[in-house]
């Protein structure tokens, strides 16, 4: 059985940097090439143009100079080309004779590089065109290199002449290649550097990829804690924070079904065992037995099903839907609570304040969580003893209380009765799951607020929900920066 080879992985990082730096070198070998085609162009107008200039002036010469040995006009060709020689400057590229009667007759000083009457094959082609009488202009090649050439005739009455102007193309070419290898030595380095750039930059801006790459890779199921690290404001920082979301919400489902099951199996298991230990304890032959039996699991049965009601309530309030808010009346709300509350026992129910104005909130869930803490207050208060709720705006947020005459908390149990299934120790045989202020407090929370709780033993308890009184966005968001 063979064994099937891998394809070896290329990360978007050399991708995108081998993009780049392929994308450098184009353009510098297309600049490049531009750059050299224009040079040249430019060379060989800048080399015709020069021929040309040398032309008009030897015709300039030729018609209206005079002979500085004798005064007057030139009477033959050999005294004009020799007295244009010795004034012609000429860079080392080119070089210049003058040709009378179809021989080499004058050439430039010694110190000119350029020999044209050195060139046997150059002579062969030009010496037959020096006799003509028209200007040409032209390229010949021989075996020792490439002429750019101008050859202008003279006649006089008694003798014919030319002078022959050259430049070495090939040193042109010459200079062209060196321009070339140095475009080419600059463009590996600027290739080079581009790529050391590109490495380190692409490598910055794909941070957050890997960071969410490693974050995904470290999630397992019994740690959803890692979150990718927020940095910059860009795009991919925007996936971050969304991919931050989405964990949360996932670590969040996961809690709340971990905390449902420990929940329904911490406390569903009481109740099931009490019915069942007396079903099997019951006798089934004596009537009162059997009603007692039946009495006592009809009550654990519907303590049980408010148990579930409530365990499905606080698996619910991470839900998105949870709340479902609106604008609605604090007037209203407050007074149907209060009628409310007057059913859950026999109390002095009293209203002390009642705001009249629209607040962001759901009116049903609020309800519910208000006339939770009411039916506290009754459960833990003395018949006939007053209880106070009432709706106020302290620094613009919405307080919703309620104010009893009960047993009260100790200071060190205000935490701990806030949690799922915690209880006062001086509750006594109240009945009472404790998760009547763990759903007060999701509530609140749902809703951007939270609950306050102030209590003196033997005194009372005032119990308080704060909400904001404009709708707030929620952070769910892991963000450390924040």
């Amino acid at each position: 059985m063979s064994a099937t080879t891998e394809p070896r992985r290329v990360s978007i990082r050399q991708r995108i940097g081998a993009a780049m730096v392929l994308l450098v070198v184009l353009s510098l070998a297309v600049t490049g090439a531009i750059v050299v085609f224009l040079d040249d162009r430019s060379s060989r107008s800048r080399i015709d143009s020069y021929l040309t200039r040398t032309r008009d002036e030897f015709a300039l010469l030729a018609r209206e100079g005079v002979d500085p040995a004798t005064g007057q006009p030139f009477d033959g060709p050999s005294q004009l080309l020799r007295t244009f020689l010795s004034r012609t400057v000429i860079d080392q590229n080119e070089g210049e004779l003058g040709i009378v009667e179809g021989q080499v007759r004058w050439v430039s000083s010694e110190n000119v590089t350029l020999r044209p009457e050195d060139d046997a094959e150059l002579l062969a082609y030009i010496l037959p065109l020096s006799e003509g009488d028209v200007m040409q202009m032209g390229t010949v090649t021989t075996a020792q290199r490439t002429y750019r050439y101008h050859l202008t005739p003279v006649k006089f009455p008694t003798e014919s002449g030319a002078l022959l102007h050259v430049y070495d193309l090939d040193a042109l070419r010459d200079d062209l290649g060196r321009l070339t290898m140095i475009f080419v030595l600059a463009g590996l380095g600027t290739s080079l550097v581009s790529a050391l750039v590109a490495w380190i930059v692409v490598g910055r801006l794909l941070r957050p990829v890997e960071d969410l790459r490693r974050a995904a890779e470290s999630i397992s199921e019994t740690d959803l804690t890692s979150r990718v690290p927020l940095r910059g404001n860009d795009d991919l920082t925007q996936l971050s924070r969304t991919v931050n979301r989405m964990l949360d919400r996932v670590e969040t489902s996961v809690t709340t079904q971990r905390q449902l099951l420990d929940d329904v199996g911490h406390e569903l298991r009481t109740p099931i065992t009490i019915v069942r230990g007396h079903l099997e304890l019951v006798d089934p032959n004596d009537p009162a037995d059997v009603r007692a039996t039946r009495d006592l699991a009809l009550d654990e049965l519907d303590r049980m099903g408010a148990l579930v009601g409530d365990l499905l309530v606080l698996a619910r309030a991470n839900q998105s839907d949870f709340v479902q808010p609106q604008w609605f009346s604090l007037a209203t709300l407050t007074d149907q609570t209060v009628e409310k509350a007057r059913g859950l026992g026999p109390r002095q129910w009293r209203l002390r304040s009642i705001e009249s104005i629209d607040a962001w909130l759901d009116p049903n869930r609020i309800t519910q969580a208000w006339l939770q803490l009411a039916a506290n207050a009754v459960k833990y208060s003395d018949e006939g003893s007053a209880v106070t709720l009432g709706s106020r705006i302290v620094r613009g947020d919405v307080h919703l209380f309620v104010e009893d005459q009960g047993i009260g908390i100790s200071p060190d149990e205000l935490e701990t009765i806030r949690t799922r299934f915690g209880r006062g120790s001086n509750t006594g045989l109240v009945a009472g799951a404790g998760l009547g202020l763990s759903i007060v407090e999701s509530i609140a929370a749902a809703h951007g607020g939270h609950l306050k709780i102030e209590s003196e033993p033997g005194v009372g308890s005032t119990f308080t929900i704060v909400l904001p009184l404009t709708p707030k966005e929620q952070l769910h968001e892991h963000d450390p920066d924040r």
